[in-house]
């Protein structure tokens, strides 16, 4: 193929993680925004919900569509509510300081690993994905399911948008973000709020990892990446900011998916560091973050 061709390859190929990575992210810049909590578990929020959806296809009989309808809507509600018992259970005892959460977070990984090894084993297991039809470019066939992912995940971030900003449970989240002590005083049930947000941002990183399970295999240690990948996209965007998150989950996956094809993808992650880096020396606060008063 021509340089053009190969171009429009990479860029496919970049949406479809950029989609993926814009979703993980958006969970971890929301809870951080609200809660002030960094996340460190995130990743394996990520990693159960594309186990729980490899245990949902299996055990939905009948065609691989309706186990993946099965699976996409019952893994992010399961990986929800794990999230919002984690919070209760542990965060909210810590009084959601800074650094207990951290260190809180950090053990959840490791208990979440451990319990997906024991249960689902080390083995990677695929996923069928719900359909195998195939767009025929002049030059290349691509996979309709890669172009359905980048559409869903379109469709679940302007959902979280107008969720965020047409609803009253929207508007308290806002509103517990913007001052906390006043949103109580208001009358606002902060701890609820708070195990919502926590339950909604582990909703979504199950949302991206069922959508991506067909393209990749379901694995205990498939956390990390997202997470990674998913903290340079805040830093980036901006903690707590919505759409720097999106701007530069775009920004990160097209580069990473033109650098990889057309150089490697250890070049693409040393160049995303490097605009991390850059990030925070000249722009600590993010593209799109707000400098604090």
């Amino acid at each position: 193929m021509d340089f053009g061709p190969f171009l429009l390859l990479a860029s496919l190929e970049g949406l479809v993680m950029a989609a993926v990575l814009a979703l993980t992210a958006v969970g971890l810049s929301l809870v951080f925004g609200v809660m002030r909590v960094v996340n460190v578990a995130h990743g394996e929020f990520f990693m159960l919900g594309a186990i729980s959806a490899w245990f949902v296809v299996d055990l939905v009989p009948g065609p691989a569509a309706l186990g993946f309808a099965a699976a996409l809507i019952i893994s992010p509600l399961l990986v929800g509510a794990i999230a919002a018992i984690a919070d209760m259970t542990i965060l909210k005892r810590l009084h959601y300081e800074p650094e207990a959460t951290i260190v809180a977070t950090i053990g959840l990984l490791y208990i979440f690993q451990q319990l997906a090894l024991t249960f689902y084993g080390a083995d990677a297991r695929p996923v069928e994905a719900p359909f195998s039809l195939r767009i025929q470019f002049p030059w290349f066939g691509y996979s309709g399911y890669k172009l359905a992912v980048i559409a869903a995940s379109v469709v679940v971030l302007v959902g979280v948008w107008a969720f965020l900003t047409k609803t009253r449970a929207g508007l308290v989240m806002r509103a517990t973000q913007l001052d906390r002590e006043t949103a109580q005083a208001f009358g606002i049930n902060v701890d609820r709020v708070f195990a919502g947000v926590f339950a909604l941002g582990a909703a979504l990183a199950a949302t991206a990892a069922v959508l991506v399970v067909p393209i990749q295999q379901a694995h205990y240690l498939m956390g990390g990446d997202p997470l990674l990948l998913s903290f340079i996209v805040v830093i980036i965007g901006g903690l707590g900011s919505l759409r720097g998150t999106v701007v530069a989950a775009l920004l990160i996956g097209l580069s990473d998916g033109i650098i990889s094809v057309f150089f490697s993808p250890t070049l693409a992650k040393i160049i995303a560091t490097l605009l991390v880096a850059m990030v925070l020396v000249f722009r600590p606060q993010g593209l799109f973050g707000r400098r604090p008063a």
